[in-house]
Order: structure tokens, then C-alpha cells, then sequence
């Protein structure tokens, strides 16, 4: 009988030597909120970085395991583009700084690819000769969901999953949402949809959708002042209650909320210090 020697232990972001290159700029993930979410390679590369700009909802526990030495730059990005810095301008700083041989760090909540401008970002460096990573994030949308206890995908009741941007009025013409499709899919979650929350479940409503569905709606997801509201979609559509004003908030909108109730009790290690409310 072959005896194997016990796998040795996770070695500590701390005392990796991380692997950065000058005039590189690296996209980066912080995920959902808290501090531990974060990937390992994530925190190498901050941990490294010249320069460091970052979106002003990342956690002050990430920012603090940043290279002491680093130049840190704050985006905003705070949602509905109060107090952000032009995307334009982010693009025009991170080639700058990559040139002038410094290894650059873009912070960005959740993942940078899922409605974080990332490909914008990735795009433009491309296009100017700058080397670049994509490192990925927990999306809040998996994060924020796991930890209250809410599977997005499920067997019998979950069978397909669509996460879709809520930052333009359902009812302009710059939202060129399929909503007659979206009612049909049985999970669907909203990133930035908190201001427009009323007319998405208007939408689905008049798609066809049905007023019991449920929705859950999470702000200040991962986080110990996490908010999570349970409601249904006929409610959502009336409600005139407001949990956090102006914050992006997360929808998630089907059967699958019904799990958080079975769940969260047992599942989340936030369930001692989130809020949840019923509307």
C-alpha cells in the first residue's frame, strides 16, 4: 500500500514573491464586497502594483494590503456615475502610467468583465500597444447571492439564469432590453436596477411574468451592513419604500428566492449581522 505524504498548506498571499511586469497594467477583480472574496492572484498583483486605481466601494481592507509604496488613485464608480471619473479619462491614465514603465493595477468590484467596463478597459490598452491582464473576480451576483442563501441556479425551479444591467430606464431608448424574453427565463438578476426598480417589474409584469414571483432585493451585498429585502414582483412594481437612497442594489428575481428562508440560517457567515426585510 503506497503512502502519500500529507498535500502541504495554501502558502500565504503574503509571502508569495508575486509576478508583476513594468508597463503592464493588470484588470482586476475585487469581487463582491468583502475583503476575503477576493482572489489570491488578485491580492498578489495589489500587493505588488505601482499604481493602483480603484473604484471608491472597494473594501478599506483591501485597499489597506495595497504595496505601502504604491500611488493610489481613486475612480469613484459609485454607481449611476455620481462622483466617477470619466471612462475616457481612465482609459488615457492607464496607458500613461503603463509607459512610463510603472506596473499598473485597475481595482474593480465584483469581476472587471461582468458590467465592470473591463473589455472597455482591455480594448483600449489593446489598441494602444499596453500589455494587460484580466484577473477575475467573484461577481456580486454569485457572492452577494451565495452568502444570503440564495442559489441562482436550480434543478427543478432554476433551469436558466440571465444577468443583465438595469442602469438605463427601461423606458428610454437607450435600454434595449428583450423583456418578453427576460419573463420567460426562470431566474434573472439585475445589476444597478435599484433606481429603476419600479418600471423593470412593470415590464416583466406586462411581459407576461407572473406578480408572485419573488425578488430579492440586495444592497451593500457580502458586507456586515448588508441590506436584503424579500418581496414579490406585483409589490416591487407599487412599492414606494426606499432602502438605501441612490444605491445600485442588486434584483434577483425568480423562484429561487424562495430558498433564502430554508437557507440563510445555515449557509451564510453574514447571517448574524445582514438585515433582511420583507416588504
Amino acid at each position: 500500500m503506497t503512502q502519500h505524504s500529507p498535500s502541504p498548506p495554501l502558502v500565504s498571499a503574503r509571502r508569495v514573491a508575486p509576478i508583476v511586469r513594468r508597463g503592464t497594467v493588470y484588470l482586476v477583480g475585487a469581487g463582491p464586497g468583502a475583503s476575503d472574496l477576493m482572489t489570491l492572484r488578485g491580492y498578489r498583483i495589489l500587493r505588488a502594483a505601482d499604481v493602483v486605481f480603484h473604484d471608491a466601494l472597494i473594501a478599506p481592507e483591501v485597499l489597506a494590503e495595497a504595496n505601502p509604496f504604491a500611488q493610489l488613485i481613486s475612480v469613484g464608480k459609485r454607481g449611476y456615475c455620481v462622483g466617477s471619473t470619466r471612462q475616457e479619462t481612465i482609459h488615457d491614465a492607464l496607458v500613461r502610467w503603463a509607459k512610463l514603465e510603472k506596473s499598473v493595477c485597475r481595482l474593480k468590484c465584483g469581476d472587471p468583465c461582468i458590467f465592470g467596463r473591463g473589455g472597455e478597459e482591455a480594448v483600449h490598452l489593446a489598441g494602444a500597444g499596453v500589455p494587460f491582464e484580466l484577473v477575475p473576480g467573484v461577481t456580486s451576483a454569485i457572492g452577494g447571492c451565495a452568502l444570503a442563501g440564495i442559489p441562482l441556479t436550480h434543478r427543478d425551479v432554476g433551469q436558466s439564469l440571465a444577468l443583465i444591467t438595469a442602469h438605463h430606464d427601461p423606458d428610454s431608448a437607450e435600454c434595449t432590453h428583450d423583456w418578453a424574453a427576460l419573463a420567460r427565463l426562470t431566474t434573472l438578476v439585475c445589476y444597478m436596477g435599484y433606481r429603476h426598480r419600479h418600471r423593470i417589474a412593470a415590464k416583466l409584469l406586462a411581459a407576461g411574468k407572473s406578480g408572485q414571483t419573488p425578488v430579492a432585493i440586495l444592497q451593500a451585498a457580502t458586507m456586515p451592513h448588508e441590506q436584503i429585502t424579500i418581496t414579490t414582483l406585483e409589490s416591487l412594481a407599487v412599492s414606494t419604500s426606499e432602502f438605501v437612497p441612490d444605491a445600485p442594489g442588486l434584483i434577483v428575481i425568480g423562484e429561487v428566492v424562495r430558498f433564502r428562508e430554508q437557507l440563510f440560517p445555515f449557509a451564510s457567515s453574514l447571517a448574524d449581522c445582514s438585515q433582511g426585510v420583507t416588504a
